[in-house]
């Protein structure tokens, strides 16, 4: 779908010329962690035609998210999004739009927006775009669902989704069902999930999921020709406790995530008040008769309830009381649901009305249980046409009639009814509201919408924090909580200095009664400081995903008390406060919008892809090691100060170099190893529990070369069974480290991960610092290529910083001289040997004959010159040639271990951790 001689097939199966820019690559990549997802979508388009072609970028985003940054590159020029305040006036011409048009799901909490951007990209050219969003997970049905809107609109060449979930709780439940299709989404299950899409790989593991999605051209035909594939979906829950709950704290933010189980359900009073207008005619209506049925059956025998069909006219099933749940009035219920028929107009404000009179009444006439809840579920298709049909006045009517004494839950079908109007209503009134299109599966939406709120567990929940610890605190009370649902705090700390933060969730009703408390440790090198959010742009990773968390909260609860209020000024005040807020995160709002600025000359596209080797950051890391922390300002000196602290390594081809400080020179030597060989590189499993293990990888040799082939380590496997069991599995991509809990890393993103004996600090495509038990430090250098050389390959460089805590009994092919003197030997004319000097060593000629005295063997040597952390520095040192034959015990063989697991506790032995 390349050149404007292309032709393919349009959406609705016609076939015309293709005159739009060609779609080269689609990949969203997503990192949750902890409910609160970050995701990035980008898109590449070229344009191989002999004319500029207007490229447009269009994306589907959950109306509940926050766009947090785009980006976009035309040709060599690149345009970065800018969040403003909005003004009164917008100018059309931004060269980027953020559009809205005008859908019956914008804006609304279960529906999506279009993010739409259009340039012009001139012949022979291609245009990038960058898309970031973040939102906050809701809990619906037992499951978070995390939803991507796969529409790239034609068939794409490389199409990705990658989506990795972090949950410290410990994941459950994780499911991937075929794609959703509709054009028009809802919630609810979708009925005969059955298997993951095509090409689907789900990789799971307790804490830590990893999905990804990468459909071939050929898959993608097989789904839609027109490149609409539909939603990608991820549903999931979390292990949770009866208890007060998961609380997470990480610099001076926390975040408190509450949802009890095995409760029992307390009882409800419901009125059902149903549309029977005749707008409702035919799917709509039957429809939501199916729904009712089933919902019916699934009311408890504890439960009372009533049904108000309405249009012009108001009719009440049971006059002036709630009944009690048995078979004969389910039966009787159904009866009068099968009966109704659709005709006259919409009544909204009598039927309301009338509802919550009944329900008024009843409570305040009947000895109802004090642990019941009571609610209205209302359901509408259209607008009030009959009647009070002024917005205003119906909200005033229904929350005085109401008077915080139940919950309003509102459901719209179709696309003429007013959003604006249900969601107020619901908002106003402690309820939620749900929209559905009328071409849906309406039915079992419905039934989801109910099961989502049939099953009340608590009432009059309140969580509290002493005030001296919190401020800026969300929203702490609420009316009920739902099985399946989740109540989510968050705040920020103003005690510094106390180590636990105490909690207490309370639940009210006949009488308060202290539910839960707990003192909640404030343990500032916290598991939650494992990362800082990887998933997003370099530059943004030291993001705080707690304080993100907190700020969307805030952010979404002062839009909707904007939305609630009547007053001019207050609603001016929350706007200002949403607004300054939006501005500080870089969140776009209804206050905010995204402009477009040109980035200046010297600007680099956008870039995901690591360009070249770095070593950036590696001092500072090694200095802290040894206890000096780096001043501000000084990195380059610090770089070159690094490099003194320890030379003995093996990195490249690859070639092992041990530096003898005592003595003031290096050895060094190459292993010719075969492509597969594991090389034991430290051996101490038995004194100091620490192993680590090299696997080498295979590369053809340079031309005119004397070797067949190259080698490089692809995988360093490091392993410690002290003070307990752990292992960490490096690549030139990403990390596992498993501690008892499975926990994997991107080596593009730098993150920090500690535990009681073990800290693993990642800097960004550059190197990995791996401390164990503070007296043992590894660095491992990443080495990846953009466009590498038929020789090249992606790897990794190992290097020794710290070695204090290995035993002298050590070994390995560099373990076994780290606690090792090696002696220098001349050969004189007499071919007796004396012993050189230290002094005399730095005096000595190149390529003379020299020989090491090693345990007692005498290596024959040359002087060579060795370039170490990514060529940076030149190393001096005396070469033993032969695969370092009599330099190591034994020979090259004895140092293959049989799987990267391997702890072979002596020399010639092998053992498995």
């Amino acid at each position: 779908m390349g050149s404007s001689s292309d032709i393919s097939s349009g959406p609705y199966g016609d076939i015309f010329w293709e005159t739009r820019p060609r779609m080269s690559e689609f990949t969203v990549k997503s990192t949750i962690i902890s409910r609160y997802a970050f995701t990035t979508v980008s898109c590449t388009m070229v344009n191989s035609g002999s004319e500029a072609r207007e490229g447009v970028f269009e994306m589907q985003i959950p109306a509940a998210a926050f766009i947090s940054n785009f980006t976009m590159s035309i040709g060599n020029k690149t345009y970065y999004g800018e969040v403003t305040g909005k003004e009164k006036k917008h100018s059309s011409d931004d060269k980027a739009r953020h559009k809205k048009p005008p859908s019956p799901t914008d804006g609304r909490e279960n529906g999506y927006e279009t993010f739409k951007a259009s340039v012009f990209i001139p012949r022979k050219m291609q245009a990038r775009f960058l898309l970031h969003y973040e939102e906050l997970l809701q809990r619906r049905l037992g499951k978070y669902e995390y939803t991507v809107s796969i529409r790239p609109q034609q068939l794409v060449g490389r199409l990705r989704v990658e989506v990795n979930i972090l949950e410290n709780s410990g994941i459950v439940s994780l499911e991937v069902p075929p794609l959703r299709n509709s054009k028009h989404k809802g919630n609810g299950k979708v009925e005969g999930d059955v298997s993951p899409p095509p090409s689907t790989v789900v990789g799971h593991t307790k804490t830590l999921a990893k999905v990804t999605f990468n459909p071939s051209v050929v898959e993608q035909t097989r789904i839609a020709r027109n490149g609409i594939l539909g939603d990608f979906i991820i549903r999931y829950d979390v292990n949770r406790e009866l208890s007060v709950g998961d609380i997470q704290i990480l610099n001076g933010y926390f975040v408190h995530y509450f949802a009890p189980t095995d409760l029992p359900p307390l009882p409800k009073n419901v009125v059902f008040v149903l549309d029977s207008s005749a707008s409702m005619v035919g799917t709509k209506l039957k429809q939501t008769k199916e729904a009712l049925f089933t919902i019916l059956q699934d009311l408890r025998p504890e439960d009372h309830f009533n049904i108000i069909g309405f249009s012009n006219r108001i009719k009440v099933w049971q006059q002036d009381r709630l009944v009690p749940v048995t078979p004969n009035n389910i039966r009787d219920a159904k009866k009068y649901i099968h009966n109704m028929s659709p005709t006259g107009g919409t009544n909204i404000n009598g039927a309301l009305q009338t509802g919550a009179k009944l329900l008024n009444d009843y409570i305040a006439q009947n000895d109802i249980d004090a642990r019941s809840v009571s609610l209205i579920i209302f359901l509408t298709d259209g607008r009030p046409t009959v009647g009070e049909t002024q917005s205003s006045k119906i909200l005033s009517n229904v929350k005085d009639t109401i008077r915080d004494k139940f919950c309003l839950f509102t459901i719209g079908i179709g696309n003429d009814v007013d959003h604006k109007l249900l969601e107020r209503m619901a908002l106003e009134n402690c309820g939620m509201t749900r929209h559905f299109q009328e071409d849906e599966d309406a039915a079992s939406h419905l039934k989801g919408f109910y099961d989502e709120i049939g099953t009340p567990l608590l009432s009059d929940i309140r969580v509290d924090y002493p005030e001296d610890n919190v401020e800026q605190v969300t929203q702490n009370f609420f009316p009920n909580y739902f099985n399946g649902s989740e109540i989510i705090i968050a705040g920020k700390l103003i005690n510094h200095t106390s180590d636990s933060l105490h909690v207490e969730v309370t639940a009210s009703n006949s009488k308060k009664y202290i539910l839960l408390k707990t003192d909640v440790a404030i343990d500032l090198p916290s598991r939650n400081d494992i990362r800082g959010v990887p998933g997003l742009e370099d530059g943004k990773g030291d993001k705080n995903y707690i304080e993100r968390a907190w700020s969307y909260l805030t952010i979404k609860e002062l839009l909707n008390s904007r939305l609630k209020s009547d007053d001019s000024q207050e609603k001016d005040y929350l706007m200002e406060k949403a607004k300054s807020m939006a501005l500080t995160y870089n969140f776009v709002t209804p206050f905010t919008v995204l402009k477009m600025r040109e980035a200046g000359l010297h600007s680099e596209p956008p870039q995901e892809e690591f360009i070249s080797p770095s070593t950036d950051g590696i001092g500072e890391k090694l200095q802290s090691l040894q206890g000096h922390k780096a001043p501000p300002g000084l990195h380059r000196q610090q770089d070159k100060q690094r490099i003194k602290i320890s030379r003995t390594s093996a990195d490249g081809d690859p070639h092992f170099v041990i530096d003898f400080p005592s003595s003031k020179f290096s050895v060094c030597f190459n292993i010719d190893g075969e492509p597969g060989d594991i090389l034991r590189l430290v051996s101490d499993h038995k004194e100091s529990g620490v192993t680590v293990n090299g696997q080498l990888i295979g590369a053809p040799a340079p031309p005119n070369g004397h070797k067949k082939h190259r080698t490089y380590f692809s995988t360093i496997t490091i392993l410690s069974n002290k003070p307990e069991r752990s292992y960490l599995e490096i690549t030139p991509k990403r990390i596992i480290l498993d501690d008892g809990e499975r926990l994997l890393l991107s080596c593009d993103r730098s993150a920090v991960v500690r535990s009681s004996s073990l800290e693993v600090s990642i800097s960004a495509n550059s190197n990995i610092t791996v401390t164990i038990r503070d007296t043992i430090s590894f660095v491992i250098l990443i080495h990846r290529y953009k466009k590498p050389a038929p020789y090249q390959r992606n790897h990794l460089g190992f290097y020794i910083s710290n070695s204090k805590g290995l035993s002298s009994d050590s070994h390995g092919l560099l373990g076994q001289f780290l606690n090792h003197e090696v002696k220098l030997l001349q050969d004189s004319l007499n071919t007796t040997y004396q012993q050189v000097g230290q002094n005399q060593t730095e005096a000595l000629k190149p390529n003379p004959t020299n020989t090491l005295k090693v345990k007692g063997r005498l290596v024959p040597v040359v002087w060579k010159q060795r370039r170490i952390y990514n060529g940076q520095q030149e190393v001096d040192c005396w070469f033993a040639k032969n695969n370092a034959d009599k330099l190591i015990d034994g020979s090259y063989k004895d140092y293959l271990a049989s799987h990267p697991f391997d702890t072979g506790t002596n020399f010639g032995m092998i053992n498995s951790l």
